[in-house]
């Protein structure tokens, strides 16, 4: 039998939609900050040659420069004042949240609830300033000694370092403002839009290949297929389920008296959702961005990097899964299934799991099970981000077709339209809140007929 909340979500339409203006607010925001970002990605760096850019990156668009365009909507091929996109402020939260396990202060500061979770947060930002810095730096150089510049020297790398600075920093609050005043999580938002802003000119390219000969019918169907399948796969993974049993005895709170019940604890697949691969990406992109724009550099290091780690590389393969399998684990267990935290909350309802004892027994079991749940998932996310992309890598057809754009694409659409439906499901129960308080007021003020005799 469904429950009130499923079948309210049931009953939801447009005209709820309509009513909920709190809601429709929040989306419009959202939508408007997201047309910024995509404006900024068209604003060019100053000083960049535009001619020689898009030969530079014609060639580097089917390896890594076809990552570097992926995570930032385009403006790496534009060189645009977003170029370095929103990887620095990922990558600055990856470092914050390991020192956060490891270092004894930033334990504590975890362990303080809103107050500590604010200070990580001014780290966070530090360590973004610091990686764009470097980034920056780096590409700034790189341009120069590519021969992209119009005109080379210290004022050249000043001015391109502090506007790549500065376009992090302005979508690293936009991603905050989205999160605090929007719809959805706004990081993952700035992504997605980057993604299904290029998917158009992808799909002409895609077709023009097919119809210049370089790409075969069967080729063509064959990729479509594999879209349809992976799509369905990863909102059918998303989506499921482990339930662990939960039983609740009778209590009594004040002069009430509560029977004994019984609940479930839903566990997903993949609690950590898209972040795992995310976050795999974004360290690879850190070593590699600058190795991009110094292909032709006879710097040792630099030619290691783009051999070895480049996209479709044995070694970058091996990197990808072992970095996804480890942020499956580490965001699960750290951030969005604490197992710690859910035992106390267990304990303190007087809730506990058929036949193991509430408090740490409790929590070693969780932890039991999630690590097994987290096999599949971590080898499901594996499979998604690893198979098209190999044969992406083998056949040449556009980048945006690969296993780890098609999943944050699906991820974050499934995730916002979950809170959207949750924002619809809060205004229909104030609305019901508030029409049983005005029944109530109605009877008590009501004057009452006089009594017979």
């Amino acid at each position: 039998m469904a429950s009130a909340a499923e079948q309210m979500a049931a009953n939801l339409s447009w005209g709820a939609f309509g009513k909920a203006t709190d809601l429709r607010q929040r989306i419009f925001f959202t939508i408007g900050l997201l047309i910024v970002y995509r404006l900024g990605t068209y604003i060019p760096v100053p000083g960049i040659d535009g001619q020689a850019l898009r030969e530079f990156m014609a060639q580097a668009g089917q390896g890594l420069g076809g990552m570097l365009n992926l995570f930032t909507g385009g403006a790496i091929s534009r060189m645009g004042i977003f170029a370095l996109g929103i990887m620095p402020y990922i990558s600055a939260s990856i470092i914050v949240q390991l020192l956060g396990t490891m270092y004894e202060p930033w334990k504590n500061l975890r362990k303080e609830g809103e107050q500590g979770r604010k200070k990580l947060n001014q780290y966070t930002r530090y360590g973004t300033v610091a990686l764009a810095l470097f980034q920056g730096y780096g590409i700034a150089v790189s341009l120069q000694a590519g021969g992209l510049a119009h005109t080379p020297g210290a004022f050249f790398i000043a001015s391109c370092v502090i506007t790549l600075v500065g376009g992090t920093m302005f979508l690293m609050w936009l991603g905050e403002q989205i999160t605090a005043r929007g719809i959805g999580n706004g990081i993952s938002l700035i992504i997605f839009v980057g993604i299904v802003a290029e998917i158009p000119a992808a799909l002409a390219q895609f077709f023009a290949q097919g119809r210049s000969g370089a790409l075969s019918t069967p080729v063509i169907l064959g990729v479509i297929l594999m879209v349809i399948v992976v799509i369905t796969f990863v909102v059918f993974m998303e989506r499921a389920l482990r339930k662990i049993n939960i039983q609740y005895p009778r209590r009594q709170v004040g002069m009430k008296v509560y029977d004994a019940g019984s609940s479930h604890l839903p566990i997903k697949v993949n609690p950590a959702g898209v972040i795992p691969a995310i976050f795999a990406s974004s360290i690879l992109l850190l070593p590699t961005t600058v190795s991009t724009f110094a292909g032709g550099s006879t710097n040792p290091v630099m030619s290691w990097l783009a051999a070895n780690l480049g996209y479709g590389q044995p070694l970058h393969m091996l990197f990808l899964v072992a970095m996804i399998v480890f942020f499956s684990y580490f965001y699960t267990l750290n951030v969005s299934f604490k197992v710690d935290d859910v035992a106390d909350n267990l304990k303190n309802q007087n809730g506990f799991v058929p036949g193991i004892r509430p408090g740490k027994k409790t929590e070693e079991y969780l932890e039991y099970v999630v690590n097994r749940i987290l096999v599949l998932g971590s080898a499901y996310l594996t499979a998604v981000v690893l198979l098209p992309e190999f044969l992406i890598s083998r056949v040449g057809i556009p980048f945006y077709f690969g296993g780890t754009s098609l999943l944050i694409v699906v991820s974050v659409t499934m995730d916002t339209i979950q809170q959207i439906q949750s924002h619809l499901l809060a205004h229909q129960y104030e609305g019901l809140i508030e029409k049983s308080q005005l029944r109530g007021r109605k009877r008590t003020g009501a004057p009452k007929a006089p009594a017979r005799r």
